[in-house]
């Protein structure tokens, strides 16, 4: 169990004193996370405290769902915040006993938890009474046997039985008219990876459409469970969103590993470390912007090449910094492998030069893209995510502030060095395709004020004070029975982490909460009514990476 109550601080006291006021009948017992204080309550009480604590405490985000077990029972954890203030978090925790894992599902208060269920069902065998669509959403439906469970038996046999399908149109989905099945995907190329949409059309209208998601599921959470918090996990998250966002992935376990195990991190690495996401930043969304230029106007000697010869650029410089292109493994619990490359003035020389051509290059898409007649009528207007809609799924990143919403883990939660710098968050409002590419765009620009401030920290830094990296201990263990959920800003959103400790050097259970995966459940809500080549347009604007959707 986590710490008990009589260490709880008197804040967590009070809030869950406040909490207690709205829920009390329906507590067990409480508890503290590290992040956050918990209250457990029993599985058909799930909706009633949930929906209370929604409408009347004002947790209106519901983060991340967490399955897990323990030796006499399973549990599911909804990490709770809100939208105002992300630092005000809640754990519920629901168990169920082993031998009837069933708890009422969270989907009719929190639309988001419909996949991360499924994802506790397929993983571990947790059955949700009242969800709309249960059955497994990473492995095929005839899969034998639950991953994630202490007995599971990886020797058995995996064999598909012969059966007659259920013929996808037998039912008219719309109720009027003739539909069409079709499939895009998973071998498709805007797809971005290999994603399958299941989807019907009347006509060239959408009326359903589907994501069948697993098809590139690595056991990554297994894996770090299996691997030791000193050493062996950072190299994994770069595998994540292994397009280039390696080193915001690898500041997600640096947050929350350091945190649990009390580990500080010198401010001049903070320097660097953050200096050295906006870079990954950049370098995502450069890519975003080429391949949404490519799905939407065909376009690709102009508007994808000119957003990838600035992408080469940044990568030119990470290279520099880490000595990798895309799995960089830079980062360390308590620092960074090693400090800038020398000569320092050449490294910093380089960076600025890149930042001095930046806004002519940003024009230039202006002029490319956002100007022109053709993106425009396939970009404004459609795929509309309007605000309660993106925050009801859980959606984060440039896809929530394309719908005019203000949150931003690098403001709302600081961390790093951000709330040292002088930079603005991005939002528009006009909740469309247009928008989410927009908001990228103009990030690409503060990105570059915050490493512009960076260097010119670093240039300035005294060099007997120039440390990368603190005092860590060669084997890292935390205290049995902790549990902490870290998140920090990727670029496609919020990155998290849950981990529990059981006294060894790995962790009892590892989580991570994907942005691309939220943002992705959102995709029927933004192409349902529109046409194909919208659907596509749409799927786009998420910028999706299928190895962090999978996980």
């Amino acid at each position: 169990m986590s710490t008990p109550e009589e260490v709880i601080s008197e804040e967590e006291q009070s809030s869950i004193a406040d909490i207690q006021s709205l829920v009390g009948e329906y507590i067990i017992e409480t508890e503290t996370h590290i992040n956050a204080p918990a209250i457990v309550i029993r599985p058909d009480d799930t909706q009633t405290v949930l929906q209370t604590l929604r409408q009347d405490a004002g947790f209106d985000h519901l983060s991340c769902v967490t399955a897990q077990e323990y030796q006499d029972r399973f549990e599911s954890i909804y990490h709770l915040k809100k939208f105002d203030d992300p630092t005000d978090e809640l754990s519920v925790v629901v168990p169920v006993p082993r031998d009837a894992p069933i708890s009422q599902s969270a989907e009719p208060v929190f639309r988001t938890a419909d996949w991360h269920e499924r994802e506790a069902y397929d993983l571990l065998g947790i059955q949700y009474d009242e969800h709309p669509d249960h059955r497994r959403i990473l492995l095929p439906e005839t899969w034998q046997g639950h991953p994630l469970r202490e007995d599971y038996d990886q020797d058995r046999p995996q064999i598909v039985p012969f059966r007659a399908h259920e013929n996808p149109i037998e039912k008219n989905v719309d109720g009027d008219g003739d539909t069409m099945f079709i499939n895009i995907g998973p071998h498709h190329p805007a797809t971005h990876g290999v994603l399958h949409l299941k989807t019907v059309l009347d006509g060239e209208q959408v009326v359903d459409v589907e994501s069948d998601i697993g098809y590139l599921h690595r056991c990554e959470e297994q894996i770090c469970q299996q691997s030791t918090y000193r050493h062996q996990i950072m190299p994994y998250p770069d595998r994540w969103d292994y397009i280039s966002s390696g080193l915001l992935n690898e500041w997600a376990y640096a947050r929350v590993a350091e945190d649990l195990a009390d580990i500080d991190v010198p401010e001049y690495a903070q320097v660097i470390r953050t200096m050295g996401a906006e870079m990954c930043r950049i370098a995502s969304h450069m890519l975003a912007l080429a391949t949404f230029a490519l799905d939407v106007n065909g376009d690709f000697t102009a508007g994808f090449m000119y957003a990838i010869r600035e992408r080469e650029k940044v990568e030119d410089l990470l290279e520099e910094l880490t000595g990798q292109r895309l799995m960089f493994n830079y980062f360390r619990l308590g620092g960074l492998a090693w400090d800038i490359p020398e000569p320092r003035e050449q490294f910093f020389e380089n960076t600025r030069s890149f930042l001095n051509d930046l806004p002519e290059a940003v024009q230039e898409f202006h002029n490319l893209l956002t100007n022109n007649e053709i993106y425009q009528a396939r970009t404004i207007g459609t795929g509309i995510l309007e605000p309660d809609v993106a925050r009801d799924y859980g959606c984060t990143g440039p896809v929530l502030r394309g719908s005019g919403v203000d949150y931003d883990l690098r403001r709302d939660d600081p961390y790093g060095y951000y709330d040292e710098l002088d930079w603005d968050v991005v939002t528009e409002d006009g909740k469309d395709n247009y928008s989410r590419v927009l908001v990228r765009m103009r990030e690409v620009e503060q990105s570059a004020r915050i490493i512009d401030q960076c260097i010119d920290l670093l240039e300035d830094w005294p060099e007997d004070e120039r440390d990368v990296q603190s005092n860590v201990p060669r084997k890292v263990a935390p205290d049995a029975g902790q549990e902490i959920y870290r998140a920090v800003e990727g670029a496609k959103g919020e990155l998290g982490i849950y981990v529990r400790t059981d006294g060894t050097d790995k962790p009892a259970r590892f989580k991570i909460r994907s942005p691309c995966f939220s943002n992705l459940q959102a995709l029927p809500e933004m192409a349902e009514g529109e046409y194909v080549p919208d659907l596509v347009a749409a799927l786009g604007s998420l910028d999706i990476v299928l190895g962090e959707v999978d996980r």
